[in-house]
Parts: structure tokens; sequence; C-alpha cells
């Protein structure tokens, strides 16, 4: 079973919610496809030992069989080409490895190389499989990375079932490609209006897919919360809601795991996992 959980923008805490529902539930796997800012492998102190390079294709050039034709350079919808000084040059930061150019040039004269844009690790510490992609700085996206986190066939331990998948935060093609073949969404969301319109975005995104999905709100305080009022107004079940606490910061800021620190959250993860199930089953 694979659990998804995402948000609307960084910083609500989909980490966090992620990384206890993996540490309550031995055996598990996490797999954190925020590959541009990877941090659950922080929690579980993972050493990233074994680092897999990940390769997108590019496109060369035999400059002795070009002619300046600007078929390419006209076609490619990313402005990564150029002719200039009778020589055919690549951007390669803005290439989005599509392949088209290699396909329209009449002289044949382009083929692709391979490129690194980052990696990806797996080990597992204590009793929970981690699976973390990493994103080298300036490259354009981390698709191909989180199609290899999620490639079953890559990892010995394909045979345990339960992933807990943390996504991108927003509604980006980076997110669609974590939640795809996702069984449940959790949308973490904060007691704000700035929570309540990413909770919006993210549920009009989820709605796409028919799987089921419920919400988790967190950081919440007294007065208004304009989450909740959301979840209510378009049926969204709430399947808990964290209070604000400082001591839950602090354990937090120290990269430890509150399930594993403090009896009461473990608790909390617990009642939430139950949830979840529950709603899995309807």
């Amino acid at each position: 079973m694979k659990i998804a959980i995402l948000s609307g923008k960084g910083g609500t805490g989909k980490t966090f919610i992620s990384v206890n529902l993996a540490h309550i539930n031995k055996d598990s796997i996490y797999i954190d496809c925020d590959t541009e800012e990877p941090n659950g492998h922080l929690y579980f102190k993972s050493k990233r030992e074994k680092k897999i390079p990940v390769n997108v294709k590019i496109p060369t050039c035999n400059q002795d069989l070009c002619d300046g034709c600007l078929e390419c350079v006209n076609f490619c919808r990313y402005n990564a080409l150029a002719y200039a000084n009778n020589k055919w040059i690549l951007f390669d930061k803005i290439c989005h490895w599509c392949g088209a150019c290699t396909i329209v040039c009449p002289k044949k004269a382009l083929t692709e190389i391979d490129k690194s844009i980052g990696y990806y690790s797996h080990e597992k510490v204590d009793q929970t499989y981690i699976r973390s992609g990493f994103l080298n700085p300036t490259e354009v996206s981390g698709i191909p990375i989180i199609q290899e986190l999620l490639n079953e066939d890559n990892f010995k331990n394909k045979a345990n079932t339960l992933n807990f998948i943390d996504c991108p935060p927003g509604s980006s093609c980076a997110v669609i490609e974590s939640v795809k073949g996702a069984d449940f969404a959790l949308l973490v969301a904060e007691p704000s209006t700035f929570g309540s319109h990413n909770l919006e975005m993210v549920h009009n995104l989820i709605k796409l897919y028919n799987i089921p999905y419920g919400a988790l709100l967190n950081k919440v305080t007294k007065g208004e919360n304009p989450s909740y009022d959301y979840c209510s107004k378009n049926k969204i079940p709430i399947l808990a809601s964290i209070d604000f606490d400082p001591k839950l910061a602090y354990i937090n800021s120290q990269g430890l795991i509150a399930a594993k620190e403090d009896p009461r959250y473990f608790k909390i993860f617990e009642n939430l996992w139950e949830s979840i199930l529950k709603e899995v089953a309807k």
C-alpha cells in the first residue's frame, strides 16, 4: 500500500508527518520525493553510503554534419539551443531532455549522451527502509529521480508493501509523479488563510485521481481556522489535528522523531494510522 503525504506549500509539517508514520510501522518504507530539498533522512540519521546516479539524455552535435539550418533551434520550446558564429550551442541547464531536437535534425547531426542530474540512496535504519532522492543544484526537474525512487525493481526490499511517500510541496509535475499509483493521499495544512489556499490547491489536484484522501491540520492554535472551514465545506475528512506545541518544535529542530521521543505523539500517530486504514477500507 502506498500513502502519499502532500501539501500546497513547504513548512506545513509534511516530512514530520511522513517520518513519524513510517516510524510507527515496522519495516515500512519512507520515500523522500522532495528531490530539491530532501531532509527526511536527517531524522533517521541515514548515512547515505550507497549513492546511485541518475542520468538523462541530452543532445550533442557533430559540428561537421551541422549546416546551421536552425530546425532544432526553432523547434526547442525551452530555448535550450542556439546557433552562433557557425557553431551549434546547447544550454544544458535548461534542456528538458525531450530528445525532439535529435528527431527533427535533417542532417542527423545530433545524437544523445548521458548527463547526471543527481542521485538516490537507500538503506535500512533500525526498523525503517529509507529512500531519498537528491537533485543537483540548477537542474530543471527531479522527475527522473522520483521515477527511480518509486521503481520497485531497483530495490531488494520490494516485497515490503507499506510505502510512505513524502511528496514535494505544491502541485507541480514532480508532485503529480509522486502521487501516481498511491492508494491514499493525506493532505497536510496549516490553520491559516494562506494554509487553506494551499490546501485547496492540492485538494483540486488529488481530486483528479480516483483515490481516497483525508486531511491533517498541523500547528493548530485557538481562534479562526480557515483550513478547518475549507474541509468542512468540501466534506474532506479531518483525520487528525495536531496543536502548536513548543516542545514538538524543539524535538523537530533537533532532528528527532516525535513518536520515538514522546509517548503522547506515538499515540497521536497510531490513531492517525488507524484513521487512514478506515478511509482506505471504505
